[in-house]
């Protein structure tokens, strides 16, 4: 691992790759559910751990984690954050403390904007930012199912915002005419 004793641990530099660091985001959440998390009766044990999506946005290597607990973004930056991380949260801290699947709420700028994400740390992965697509995973039969649900959403968003990119008032062309029509005198 590369780190800052106080700052950002980055994964090591075996993972660079996007293949490596798939691989390791499965190995590491697989002993997740063999270990902190066996027995949990929120499980959903139809639902294996899956990486689907891993693509590379800017600085950052962004993927879909499916596992039975939960179905999130994860978020990796190419380089440490600049980011004050809250206290407890140091590398050397959290490789003593027990998993959370939700770390603190942080509100960092990513891919240009401003979103919300959680802190989240492993040992073997560094520190990375997850954000949480679904909790509840009780209603799933399969993989496919959640992946469905989730494209579904994706569409919907589209469309939806193509839509109201269509529908706005403020985007909307103005005419010449309506544009001078104030300085024109009245009849």
């Amino acid at each position: 691992m590369t780190m800052d004793e106080l700052g950002w641990r980055m994964p090591d530099p075996a993972f660079d790759d996007d293949e490596s660091l798939s691989a390791e985001v499965l190995a590491v959440h697989r002993s997740l559910l063999d270990g902190p998390l066996a027995g949990d009766p929120s499980l959903n044990l139809a639902l294996p751990v899956q990486v689907r999506a891993l693509r590379r946005v800017e600085d950052w290597r962004v993927l879909l984690l499916l596992t039975p607990w939960m179905f999130a973004r994860l978020f990796f930056p190419d380089r440490p954050l600049d980011l004050d991380l809250p206290p407890g949260w140091s590398a050397s801290e959290r490789d003593q403390a027990d998993y959370l699947v939700l770390g603190p709420m942080l509100t960092p700028e990513l891919l240009g904007r401003v979103q919300r994400a959680h802190l989240n740390y492993h040992r073997r992965l560094g520190h990375y930012l997850l954000q949480p697509i679904c909790l509840d995973l009780e209603r799933y039969a399969d993989p496919e199912s959640v992946f469905e649900e989730w494209n579904a959403v994706i569409r919907t968003r589209d469309e939806n915002m193509e839509q109201a990119k269509r529908d706005c008032p403020m985007q909307r062309e103005i005419s010449r005419r309506e544009l001078f029509r104030r300085l024109k005198p009245n009849p």
